[in-house]
């Protein structure tokens, strides 16, 4: 079986804590894209833990965990979840995880740039979370990346190194005016942060290609959700990568393959962080409540998320985009102190009523919501452990969202632990 695990929305709908949760039928997790710009919090019997690079079946002791070729890894941080995490006791043999010798290596001088563009853009700025992941990926695209496997080859990697810093110190110095990096201190931040993770690096295409054969499952973790995919998001408030499940098998290493089933992940309401349109944004004290209900804040960056009820209309784009089987709705019982839930059913952009999610900046930033109120249910719900437990309001909101998007929802999670999920079918 080779599944694929995805976020419907802007990202932060709880992939971590479905991926910890399923985890436990499969023999790998492979994150296929993405860098250290967005986290994937779980809660099971060692803590709680925020991953932004490690795939989020690193605490089960029986899973292989794989780091793709679709990445941008920036080691220094890689380095430290992984310390965090054996201090925790988890543990990290080879074989528990592996690390993509194709995937490219996220350098300090990409955090840099990153700084100094949304520096220069002032007002204008995208959100970045200015951990050098746009940077890094368009390196890759102008085929000037170093990647995992040149730290194997150290007796090439200096002049590499010395190629790439001249190269971007025509930027940060001459174009930016900022002092320029050095040889020396990329070396040396990749002799020190690189040489721990050595044994970890590998052909992991070779490796999933021999799983694949040996019937094993694999389960695909993805990093953000549809709406900020490079291609298809709200563009240029995107990512720098595709956040979309139909590239799974290609950033996994694997395009050969083929997803068996794609779940989508969706919350009950929604939230967004970064810059850009969001069209049902709720400001004031009716956010602040969502907002501290939710706990509503980035796992990766600590900023407050941007927070709304639930959009009928980009949900709907986002699964049509992913392409789910079917959905897991995360976070229900957050709605719980809420008399009336309010859901946004369409646009009207210009005076007329819209249900198909705009292709453009412009037009989303001229769309208004259309709202219908459903009851709330007024109780808590996370005891509930079977669909027959949950109140019939929490029911009917359940089909309500079920219709609205077209795809049937299986699981529905009223806490953040492993089992706190109900599942439905």
């Amino acid at each position: 079986m080779l599944t694929s695990i995805v976020g419907i929305n802007w990202g932060d709908e709880g992939k971590g804590r479905m991926v910890d949760l399923l985890s436990r039928d499969y023999d790998i997790v492979v994150r296929y894209q993405g860098g250290n710009n967005a986290g994937h919090t779980v809660v099971n019997e060692y803590g709680k833990f925020v991953m932004n690079l490690l795939p989020s079946g690193i605490l089960r002791p029986e899973t292989a965990n794989v780091l793709a070729p679709g990445m941008v890894i920036d080691l220094e941080h890689l380095n430290r979840e992984i310390t965090e995490l054996k201090n925790a006791g988890i543990s990290f043999p080879p074989e528990h995880l592996l690390i993509s010798s194709r995937a490219s290596i996220c350098l300090p001088c990409h955090r840099l740039l990153d700084r100094m563009e949304e520096a220069r853009l002032g007002n204008r700025k995208f959100g970045s979370t200015l951990r050098g992941i746009s940077p890094a990926y368009a390196d890759r695209y102008m085929k000037k990346a170093l990647r995992l496997e040149d730290l194997l080859h150290p007796e090439t990697l200096k002049e590499k190194v010395e190629e790439l810093v001249e190269w971007k110190n025509l930027t940060i110095e001459k174009g930016y005016g900022w002092e320029p990096v050095s040889t020396a201190d990329t070396l040396a931040w990749l002799d020190r942060y690189g040489a721990p993770i050595l044994s970890y690096i590998q052909n992991t295409t070779d490796y999933l290609s021999k799983a694949i054969r040996e019937k094993k499952s694999i389960l695909f973790e993805a990093q953000l959700g549809a709406l900020r995919d490079i291609d298809y998001g709200i563009y240029p408030y995107t990512s720098a990568s595709s956040t979309l499940a139909a590239y799974a098998t290609l950033g996994a290493g694997i395009p050969f393959a083929h997803l068996d089933e794609t779940i989508g992940i969706m919350k009950a309401y929604s939230t967004c962080v970064g810059e850009g349109p969001f069209v049902c944004e709720m400001f004031g004290e009716e956010g602040n409540l969502l907002r501290e209900a939710g706990g509503e804040y980035g796992a990766a960056t600590g900023r407050p998320r941007r927070v709304g009820p639930f959009d009928a209309v980009a949900s709907r784009y986002g699964v049509q985009m992913q392409g789910s089987t079917y959905l897991a709705l995360t976070k229900l019982d957050v709605l719980s102190y809420m008399e009336e839930i309010p859901i946004c059913v369409a646009y009207e952009i210009d005076g007329k009523k819209v249900d198909v999610f705009p292709g453009s900046c412009e037009e989303l930033n001229r769309a208004k919501p259309v709202y219908e109120y459903l009851p709330g249910f007024c109780c808590d719900i996370s005891g509930c452990h079977t669909l027959d437990d949950l109140p019939s309001a929490a029911k009917n909101y359940i089909r309500v969202l079920e219709d609205l998007v077209s795809c049937p929802i299986r699981y529905v999670s009223v806490g953040a632990e492993r089992n706190a999920c109900i599942r439905l079918f």
